[in-house]
């Protein structure tokens, strides 16, 4: 078999490796992107973007469910879910096309494979291409940029039933009666409220005693308030043991609780419990390549493996898995390469927000984090039911809540309130920027906007210069 020669090899095309692989030919380099599934990675396929369309239609739907409380009238509700889903599609189906476009037809010095590539040496892969023809291929700098997949637990009966993952729900043509979730953590939760306002029943199967682990206990019980009040069910501190499913395609899930053995039945199933990276089935051993216990890839702060001159980005490496930090990756590398410029992967914010309603933005540390790293701080917190705008726009449900340190510098915040995720990115630029509590406190922001809730939640932290 002849081997193709390039200066860089890309195996994924997600949110690091294809403005990684356009930067690369703009400075002249040769590159072959291998992309085994769909142009585009998780965020546009399975992930951020077809959950953020379908979450706009059912954010459309509370908007008129909940209309008659602002006055308006109005006249029953009809959903036509397989054109909820059609609009996803298009949404998808465009972005997709804008990836490959700019891969294929408006860069240079680019070769789009598509196939699965396996390391055949610490420079060489040979790429099984869809066609059934197969390819070998050399280059100096190899990054792998595989991503994740959904991660299944080992349950009894499990297999045998059949389940739905993130990926498979959202292509779902049927709004489900009853859709179980087993898993609590972003994902379920975002899906909880989506499908709930669709019109199923969702209950929500968590192993540990309250919802997003990495959150303060006073952030997650506002966020399970508030989607019980949407008709969540929750059951926590759970453990399933068995799932069956019948001949009218029922499933029944039995769990142990604190209280003993209960069963749950539902029409559909979603495991969304974690993600596994998808480095199985790349031959890493025969580069050389160090994965740690759970499969990841083992990077340093400049995003290098062990083996010289191959790179992992995105998800694939441990680490927080979200598509910024992924195209933050891709900076990373790009500085390091092609200007000579050394950036730590290890040292950056991480900003994160979870697309419920209202959004629950998150910088820095929280009190939890604080308290096991034993930093000196003095928190804030102010429930939304005390801002203005909450109360003229009716969205009164969440808190705000932040920490500073004993010299009034920001440390972190968790904003749960309508538009959390943009407020929650006001305080990551004040961060950056150095910023204290004062600076903010004194801050003139418009009226009545939720940016001024900052003055009223800082006032709380306020303490001399």
């Amino acid at each position: 078999m002849p081997t193709s020669r390039y200066d860089a090899l890309i195996i994924g095309s997600g949110q690091a490796g294809n403005p990684l692989a356009t930067a690369l030919s703009k400075a002249g380099r040769k590159v072959a992107v291998i992309e085994k599934y769909l142009l585009g990675g998780s965020c546009i396929n399975y992930g951020c973007s077809p959950t953020k369309a379908l979450l706009a239609s059912a954010e459309r739907i509370h908007h008129i469910t909940t209309a008659p409380e602002y006055g308006i009238k109005t006249k029953g509700l009809e959903i036509d879910f397989k054109a909820v889903v059609g609009r996803k599609d298009r949404i998808i189906e465009e972005m997709r096309a804008g990836v490959e476009k700019n891969l294929t037809q408006e860069a240079t010095n680019i070769t789009v494979l598509h196939g699965h590539a396996t390391f055949t040496g610490a420079r060489t892969l040979r790429v099984d291409l869809s066609d059934g023809s197969a390819q070998q291929l050399t280059a100096p700098l190899i990054f792998i940029n595989t991503g994740t997949r959904p991660s299944i637990p080992s349950i009894e009966g499990l297999a045998e039933s059949g389940f739905l993952t993130t990926n498979d729900l959202l292509d779902q043509k049927e709004i489900p009666e009853h859709l179980i979730i087993l898993g609590g953590g972003y994902i379920g939760l975002e899906f909880s409220q989506m499908f709930r306002r669709f019109g199923s029943r969702v209950t929500i199967i968590e192993t540990s005693e309250q919802l997003l682990e990495r959150e303060d206990d006073d952030v997650c019980a506002a966020m399970q308030g508030q989607l019980e009040s949407d008709g969540v069910e929750f059951v926590l501190g759970a453990e399933v043991r068995r799932v069956s499913r019948n001949a009218d395609g029922i499933y029944t899930l039995t769990a142990h609780t604190s209280t003993g053995e209960r069963r749950l039945r539902g029409s559909h199933l979603l495991v969304a419990t974690g993600r596994e990276p998808n480095t199985d089935d790349l031959g890493l051993e025969a580069a050389g390549i160090k994965i740690d216990e759970k499969g990841y890839i083992l990077v340093n702060e400049r995003l290098q493996t062990n083996v010289r001159g191959i790179y992992a980005l995105g998800d694939v490496h441990p680490g927080p898995q979200f598509t910024h930090i992924s195209y933050d990756d891709y900076r990373v590398v790009r500085d390091s390469i092609l200007h000579s410029r050394r950036r730590s992967a290890k040292a950056r914010p991480l900003p994160y927000v979870v697309f419920t309603q209202p959004q629950l933005g998150r910088i820095g540390l929280s009190e939890k984090q604080a308290q096991e790293e034993k930093v000196d701080y003095r928190v804030a917190v102010m429930p939304v039911q005390y801002v203005g705008r909450a109360r003229e726009t009716g969205h009164t449900t969440g808190l705000m809540k932040v920490l500073v340190d004993q010299r009034n510098r920001l440390l972190g915040a968790a904003i749960f309130c309508e538009q959390g995720g943009e407020i929650m990115s006001m305080i990551q630029l004040a961060m950056a920027g150095g910023l204290t509590c004062n600076d903010l406190q004194n801050t003139v922001f418009a009226h009545p906007t939720w940016a001024e809730a900052l003055n009223n939640l800082f006032a709380k932290l306020e303490k001399p210069s």
